[in-house]
């Protein structure tokens, strides 16, 4: 499968419209599954080698699917490697330090795989369309709305960006999904939770009061897109309307990027292969 199609690496600007959100790919499921024990493979050699970390970010409107996702692609992953991370509103101690603390904080480790449902890229989004959540929590000539410019949001870019090269300078990489859903798709979503029972559970009123600032997110997706994509720390653009497909995608990308990281399990020594052995005798020997 070509994955360039899917790849946006900045060099031109971001235009939503011109990106898909409609794909179905045939046997989705069957190559999901072969594409899901490669990175079996690949996840425990990464946690054997311990060399790189690995942060896979998830953004995209409301019901895009970021959850079943998560469920369906990295569930057969080791869980002691494995982790995923809900972004919500900032607590009050979340405020209290930078934007990107509580990013920090949840960081793998080297050898572990972190999904980031939402990320540090929510600071650029929800501010961008309410201005008003970073009134009051103290940042420098920040005291009023007509204070939150593009020049505010330039320099969070440019933090975002220069954050993910000092992070990959670290061993930790980052692949970066957006989950691009349609308006159309996004109601056919909700009135499903909304008519059936077993889904009622997963409707949140907020949902409906986000949905008017449709085209205001639209907007700050674009910017964001434009201004973090980079060569090495490219935006993957996930058809999100069919999830099957989705699903596919992120795991044949993500199982693609892993490879290309070529993790492998550590090296054992002559010396350290001979006394390996000289154990393995004694343990059959019943010495041990």
């Amino acid at each position: 499968m070509d994955l360039t199609p899917y790849r946006y690496d900045g060099k031109h600007n971001m235009d939503l419209t011109q990106w898909p959100t409609q794909k179905i790919a045939a046997n989705a499921d069957e190559i999901r599954e072969s594409d899901l024990v490669t990175l079996q493979k690949l996840q425990r050699r990464l946690f054997a080698q311990k060399e790189n970390g690995v942060v896979v970010i998830l953004q995209g409107m409301d019901t895009a699917g970021k959850d079943g996702l998560i469920r369906h692609v990295f569930s057969g992953l080791n869980p002691s490697g494995t982790r995923v991370e809900s972004f919500k509103q900032p607590t009050s101690v979340d405020l209290q330090h930078d934007f990107l603390w509580r990013i920090n904080q949840a960081l793998p480790a080297r050898g572990e795989i972190a999904i980031f449902n939402r990320s540090q890229y929510e600071d650029v989004l929800i501010s961008r369309v309410h201005p008003e959540i970073l009134v009051g929590q103290h940042l420098p000539d920040v005291q009023t709305t007509a204070d939150v410019t593009d020049k505010f949001f330039k320099r969070r870019y440019h933090d975002l960006r220069h954050y993910e090269q000092y992070l990959r300078h670290q061993g930790i990489v980052t692949y970066k999904f957006f989950l691009h859903l349609s308006y159309d798709e996004q109601t056919a979503r909700l009135a499903k939770r909304l008519a059936l029972p077993e889904k009622n559970w997963k409707f949140d009123p907020s949902d409906l009061k986000e949905r008017r600032y449709w085209d205001a997110y639209q907007a700050a997706y674009t910017q964001m897109l434009t201004h973090t994509a980079t060569e090495k720390n490219p935006w993957y653009m996930i058809p999100a309307d069919n999830k099957p497909t989705a699903r596919l995608l992120v795991a044949t990308i993500l199982a693609n990027n892993l490879a290309e990281l070529d993790p492998q399990h550590p090296e054992v020594t002559p010396a350290q292969h001979q006394k390996l052995q000289e154990v393995l005798k004694k343990l059959e020997a019943g010495k041990l």
